[in-house]
């Protein structure tokens, strides 16, 4: 199978950190090619993420731009180095590249977060919720699609069962649970696999019951994934064309704020397992 033509998401966090270095640090791509050693063409490349860097190039770059964060340079040349190629690629040519990137991300991520209002978070879908959600896509996707839709999101939940599993945060709104996508059925199946997962170590399921009123980012759907230094973190947004990233520190800030206001308002974890139980039951 051939390489990705596009480079992966890693790569490009890598070469998006090593320009805001250069621009932060006040050094021009003229100055720094020449303190680098290099063409300010390679350069370019290396910055745009046409060209990957090696960990010794990145140290090199972060020298070169007064970087004494050892921390993040430590973590900037690991995400440099780490180029297996995960499960993902085998769906390069059958989903669109953001899927991917968003399974790396999810891979790669020291902890998750999520917050969700009207879906159950994908992470925790069954294969029955799954599907009957990709079977209401608008336009309509084929059965083959589907299908390739449903086993990509599936084997994306390996990071919750791994021999070393991410901690996982996720935060749902009461309207999400009481969503009977596919019938009774269905539901009771998708709500009694919540309750399985949420007592889990790793695992914290948190519910906004209606009770609480108001909350604020009520209109979309967010994930969070910690990076191994908080500059790494990481912001997707799920919009109907795919995922968008978002990573500039203020963002970044902005939607760790969010995440707590949330968080806050919903029941703990306990409470939150009450309340699914009693959503079962009326099943």
């Amino acid at each position: 199978m051939a390489g990705r033509s596009a480079p992966t998401v890693r790569r490009t966090r890598v070469a998006t950190e090593l320009r805001k270095l250069r621009e932060q640090a006040g050094v021009t791509a003229t100055e720094a090619a020449r303190t680098l050693g290099t063409s300010q063409g390679q350069l370019s490349n290396v910055e745009s993420a046409r060209f990957g860097v090696s960990g010794a190039r990145v140290r090199a770059m972060a020298s070169a731009y007064g970087c004494s964060d050892t921390a993040f340079i430590a973590a900037l040349v690991n995400m440099a180095e780490g180029r297996t190629r995960g499960w993902w690629e085998q769906y390069r040519d059958i989903l669109p590249a953001a899927l991917l990137d968003l399974a790396e991300v999810e891979h790669y991520a020291t902890s998750l977060r999520t917050a969700i209002t009207v879906h159950i978070p994908g992470l925790l879908q069954t294969v029955d919720h799954a599907r009957e959600l990709f079977r209401q896509v608008v336009p309509e996707f084929s059965p083959p699609e589907v299908e390739h839709r449903v086993s990509f999101r599936i084997k994306r939940q390996d990071v919750l069962f791994r021999d070393s599993p991410t901690p996982y945060l996720a935060i749902i709104h009461e309207a999400a649970l009481r969503m009977q996508f596919g019938g009774a059925a269905v539901a009771k199946g998708q709500l009694g696999h919540l309750l399985e997962m949420s007592e889990r170590d790793h695992v914290t399921l948190k519910v906004i019951p209606f009770a609480a009123g108001s909350f604020p980012g009520s209109g979309q759907s967010l994930f969070y994934s910690t990076g191994q230094v908080p500059r790494l973190d990481t912001v997707h947004l799920d919009q109907s064309h795919g995922p968008a990233f978002l990573d500039a520190e203020a963002q970044l800030e902005m939607y760790r704020v969010l995440l707590g206001k949330l968080e806050a308002l919903a029941l703990g974890p306990v409470k939150s397992r009450d309340l699914i139980h009693n959503l079962v039951h009326d099943l």
